[in-house]
């Protein structure tokens, strides 16, 4: 294994003998009431499981299945919303990019810059986001072996940013259908990058619904619990207070009142596989 190259974010460190780091909230921005509301609640879970957190949320859903669906606020009501959590509720924020153009428009604001599974090969919007000097967090593509993360890493390399993490997302298993390997957690931290896993997503049966993906809900849990006994350096969990109601990923979200008793399971498998 090469040495773990540690992250830091603002006073959050992601990386070998550090705590697990949460990235948790909606999948799309709702509403400002909405979101604030949410990033607030799920802080206050954070502190009590005393976990570090980073407040996620996308102003805009650029991967949507159909034309109809719910895309978000867009980049210029969303960031303003993003701005407001960190600086009112006193969080890092993360969202996701899509072009170099927005990254320009992003990057005062975002403590991380987060490149989407669909976009992670995108070499100009790779080295874009490597430039701004911010850790960037890519998603490893659904169609991305875990051992060719290191040709995206060699782009960011190359733009002189070292602040790199890696979110395993699960991987393609035919159609609609998803599996996550956590063989991919293990290769991709060999390589030396902090690795999240992303325990929503990993559950999605993409265009499962047709115009809309679906997900298996229930599996959230059981692959948290494994993902974090293999070593992952942090969880990625979109949460919802009504994830039927949610406008975007209502398969996959987990319920925010079952976010804390999974926080603490996760924290107590990362203190039993770190005892010496």
């Amino acid at each position: 294994m090469k040495n773990m190259q540690n992250i830091e974010v603002n006073n959050i460190v992601f990386g070998e003998n550090h705590p697990l780091v949460l990235i948790a909230g909606p999948c799309v921005i709702e509403s400002e009431k909405k979101c604030c509301l949410l990033a607030e609640k799920i802080r206050d879970i954070a502190i009590e499981a005393d976990i570090p957190f980073i407040f996620k949320a996308s102003y805009d859903k650029a991967n949507r299945s159909s034309i109809k669906s719910y895309r978000g606020p867009g980049i210029e009501d969303g960031i303003k919303v993003l701005s407001k959590i960190k600086n009112e509720i006193g969080v890092p924020v993360l969202s996701d990019v899509h072009s170099c153009s927005e990254i320009d428009m992003v990057q005062d604001v975002l403590d991380i810059i987060q490149i989407p599974a669909f976009l992670c090969r995108q070499t100009d919007l790779l080295l874009h986001a490597a430039k701004t000097g911010k850790p960037v967090n890519i998603k490893k593509g659904q169609f991305v072996a875990p051992w060719d993360v290191e040709y995206i890493a060699d782009k960011l390399l190359s733009a002189g940013n070292k602040n790199i993490i890696f979110t395993e997302r699960g991987t393609m298993f035919g159609y609609n259908n998803l599996v996550a390997d956590m063989r991919s957690i293990a290769i991709m931290r060999n390589m030396g990058f902090p690795v999240i896993f992303d325990a929503t997503h990993s559950v999605q049966l993409p265009g499962g619904k047709g115009s809309t993906s679906g997900g298996q809900r229930e599996m959230i849990e059981p692959l948290t619990n494994a993902a974090v006994s293999v070593g992952c350096d942090g969880l990625f969990i979109e949460t919802h207070e009504k994830p039927e109601n949610a406008l975007s990923d209502s398969a996959t979200m987990l319920p925010l009142e079952r976010l804390l008793p999974l926080l603490k399971k996760a924290i107590r498998i990362r203190q039993a596989i770190t005892i010496d």
